[in-house]
């Protein structure tokens, strides 16, 4: 088949830098191109009905990539060009990757087989209201049984409430204690697993009618849950088995060996683990943590696990255990490693840092002819390039002195504003290894907020929008 021929719609100041990506990138991809340059500085946030204005298509020309900022419906320039038309992505440096040059997930990824249950603590004190609230927000992140959590030592009236209300809107619920005085309401009202039995409660196992978690009687003695287990199959009562997992210092790596044993004397039992010893008593944001549990999980054949979301650090471990179960699923099922899968769950640093060839900011404070300032975050440290300048340091109150030395160009208020507003986002990308993008949200996983662009006329002359001087800023 004829290689595809793909036409590239580009600005002024973009132009060099796409034409050096794509010298590079088409021969591995595969395909033809040429570059069109329309007469505007900055071709990201042109409307599409201007581009088909002023589009010219080769023949051979299979596809047309716009920039993938520019607004607008594409259809109008489909009909100028007579060829298929699509957004790219919104940086020029991310082209390899949007053409499958770096790896990414199969199709067959996202699928799991660990369930989560998500545990609402101090389910005693809460309101109903508050109660499905807190059940919504779990299932939405990915929790598939909810798990009310009880006081030990006390004995909740509401159980059977506050289980009905909760079946009655549709979720999964599991109860959370030792005591068969709230045990037995919680099942009678629809909870279908009962967190935990072991010597102190197993008596009454048989009068709920529900699958259990047996725990040992105390983690020094993990061979008491032989005759739990020994109970339970005689009553005809189903089971799952947590060994119970230690927080770091109080017998952790002993107790991941309790876990590997049990599944050895136990090879086709269902097995359960509580993660919220780590990621709730661990001085550590909780993803990375997460994401070894599971993997932990996934290759002992683990079935199921608890967490919580008390602690801040942990307060999105529901949906950090959701992108990790479906991780480890495929690395293990398919012997890859775990890495280049799951955005979602690097949050602190991004996974490639993206970087201008040398010399291109230079060279691009020379192309710009609109009074505007670009900011860039490269090669540790923050540069302002506008029409004729290039400033660079690493502290933002150097650049700001600098710009406001320039006596022919000053800043209103509004804009010293916005510029110290994306310049501390540069800072932080640069402090933690990240990615910045003028008018961008910094990427955090799977906790990013997007960003909407609220500036409005940063200097009069901000928002000049002629063919010679550009159209943003």
């Amino acid at each position: 088949m004829p290689r595809e021929h793909i036409h590239f719609v580009t600005g002024k100041l973009a132009a060099t830098a796409l034409r050096d990506v794509l010298g590079e990138l088409a021969p591995k991809a595969g395909f033809d191109y040429s570059v069109e340059v329309l007469p505007i500085s900055v071709a990201a946030l042109m409307p599409t009905a201007w581009i088909a204005s002023r589009l010219s298509v080769p023949r051979k020309t299979t596809r047309v990539l716009l920039p993938g900022h520019c607004r607008g419906e594409l259809n109008v320039v489909q009909t100028a060009a007579g060829c298929a038309v699509d957004r790219g992505p919104k940086d020029l440096r991310e082209l390899p990757e949007f053409f499958g040059q770096s790896a990414a997930p199969p199709a067959d990824y996202g699928r799991h087989e660990i369930e989560i249950l998500a545990e609402i603590n101090h389910a005693p004190e809460l309101t109903q209201g508050k109660l499905l609230a807190l059940a919504e927000h779990y299932h939405q992140s990915g929790a598939d049984v909810i798990d009310l959590g009880c006081h030990p030592g006390e004995t909740w009236s509401g159980v059977a409430d506050a289980v009905s209300a909760l079946c009655d809107a549709g979720y999964r619920v599991s109860i959370d204690s030792l005591n068969p005085s709230e045990i037995a309401p919680a099942v009678a009202a629809g909870a279908e697993l009962v967190l935990s039995v072991n010597a102190s409660n197993r008596d009454a196992a048989g009068d709920w009618g529900s699958e259990v978690v047996v725990i040992p009687d105390t983690t020094e003695h993990a061979e008491s849950v032989e005759a739990t287990i020994e109970h339970l199959d005689k009553i005809g009562v189903r089971w799952r088995l947590d060994p119970v997992v230690e927080p770091i210092g109080f017998g952790f790596a002993r107790s991941l060996g309790r876990f590997l044993d049990m599944r050895r004397r136990y090879p086709d039992a269902a097995m359960f683990m509580g993660i919220g010893n780590l990621t709730e008593l661990t001085d550590v944001d909780s993803s990375g943590i997460n994401v070894l549990l599971l993997g932990f999980c996934q290759e002992v054949g683990i079935s199921s696990i608890l967490t919580t979301e008390v602690i801040n650090w942990a307060r999105s471990s529901v949906r950090e255990c959701d992108m990790a179960r479906r991780l480890v699923y495929h690395a293990v099922k398919h012997q890859v490693l775990p890495k280049h899968l799951e955005p979602g769950l690097n949050l602190l640093r991004d996974a490639k840092l993206l970087h201008y060839p040398p010399g291109a900011l230079e060279r691009m404070s020379r192309e710009i002819k609109d009074p505007n300032y670009r900011l860039f975050a490269e090669e540790d440290e923050l540069h302002v390039v506008g029409a004729g300048i290039h400033l660079s340091d690493r502290d933002p109150f150097v650049l700001q002195d600098r710009l406001l030395s320039l006596r022919n160009r000053p800043l209103s208020a509004t804009h010293a504003f916005y510029l110290g507003y994306e310049m501390s986002k540069a800072v932080t990308a640069l402090t933690l290894g990240k990615n910045y993008r003028q008018d961008q949200a910094l990427q955090w996983g799977l906790l990013t907020r997007e960003e909407v662009n609220q500036r409005t006329d940063c200097r009069e002359t901000d928002r000049v929008a002629t063919e010679e001087d550009g159209m943003e800023e």
